[in-house]
């Protein structure tokens, strides 16, 4: 699966492809797993996700990353991983690139989470139940890239992150509001949105 954008290509020194992790057991199961202490060391991949993976890097479509960088969640790290072994490159994590945290929602089921996005929608500041506000997720996400775009050039790097992560991520590239970020196209679990690709 594939969603191409063309945000702000002039300006990229590399190109970006944003990957969101596989099939998650936590997807399976139809909860909110957004903490590191549950998210690290559990709630992997699940067997759908598995062979989601194995397809993608059959059917590879996007140009060959030099680099992947992911969050350090079990799903993230699987999925980078995978990847990695196609092309024979090292991971390297970065927690930045971390699932926004739900708060006291974490661990919960996810039929809260359009709750939060209408609430979102209002207000990207907003922090109730604890929740990540939109705009310290679309902080952290835009340092990684800019601190790439400052330490190399001319690389594909892959980064493997989460839906609301990258959504927000594409939202704040975009130069929309960052309470919009909903609307986006949804991301799917396995696909990947390439950024700077020059025609």
């Amino acid at each position: 699966m594939s969603n191409t954008l063309q945000l702000l290509s002039d300006h990229w020194r590399n190109r970006y492809l944003l990957m969101r992790h596989g099939h998650s057991q936590a997807n399976q199961q139809g909860l909110i797993i957004s903490s590191p202490e549950r998210g690290v060391a559990d709630f992997g991949l699940s067997e759908h996700g598995e062979q989601q993976l194995a397809q993608v890097v059959i059917d590879w479509q996007w140009p060959r990353p030099t680099r992947v960088i992911h969050s350090d969640f079990l799903r993230t790290t699987q999925t980078a991983a995978r990847v990695a072994a196609a092309f024979g490159l090292a991971l390297s994590v970065d927690t930045r690139l971390r699932e926004r945290h739900f708060g006291e929602l974490d661990g919960q089921r996810d039929e809260h989470y359009p709750r939060i996005w209408a609430l979102d929608a209002q207000d990207a500041e907003h922090q109730h139940h604890q929740v990540e506000a939109v705009s310290s997720v679309a902080g952290r996400m835009q340092a990684v890239v800019r601190e790439w775009e400052q330490k190399v050039s001319g690389e594909t790097i892959l980064l493997v992150s989460h839906g609301d992560p990258l959504q927000i991520l594409l939202t704040a590239l975009a130069e929309k509001p960052l309470s919009q970020h909903r609307q986006q196209t949804p991301l799917m679990p396995a696909s990947i949105t390439p950024l700077g690709e020059q025609k």
